[in-house]
């Protein structure tokens, strides 16, 4: 009873399935018609490995060479406010329904050259200073 019931419900599936387009999973191209192909791709993935190394942006190596704590340098936090900061001025302008939409996109165009200069500048002064 039980492979009966698995043989009419995996018939009702691919019907449901072939009913998904008019013409029954045909389709009419170049003169002729087509049946696309189904494919089921079956693989074997690394799945869970307890031991795989941690990565994080906190640790450097993973756990197996022990925690290496990264600290960022003064120029990727000031890039990061940068961006922070431009992310915001350009949501704004962007939402602002006060003026017309080009000028909104030209507001939008000035602000990311403004913010890629400054994140340039940023770097420079960086770069010289130390």
């Amino acid at each position: 009873m039980k492979k009966l019931f698995v043989i009419v419900l995996s018939m009702m599936v691919v019907i449901a399935a072939l009913a998904q387009t008019k013409s029954g999973g045909h389709y009419w191209a170049g003169g002729r018609y087509y049946r696309p192909h189904t494919r089921v791709i079956v693989g074997v993935g690394a799945g869970y490995y307890p031991y795989y190394p941690y990565y994080s942006p906190f640790y450097s190596y993973g756990y197996w060479g022990g925690p290496r704590f990264y600290r960022p340098t003064r120029l990727e936090l000031k890039i990061e406010d940068i961006q922070a900061d431009y992310k915001d001025r350009i949501y704004s302008a962007r939402h602002d329904k006060a003026i017309s939409k080009s000028e909104r996109k030209a507001t939008i165009r000035q602000l990311r050259s403004d913010r890629d200069l400054a994140i340039r500048d940023a770097e420079r002064n960086y770069y010289k200073s130390s």
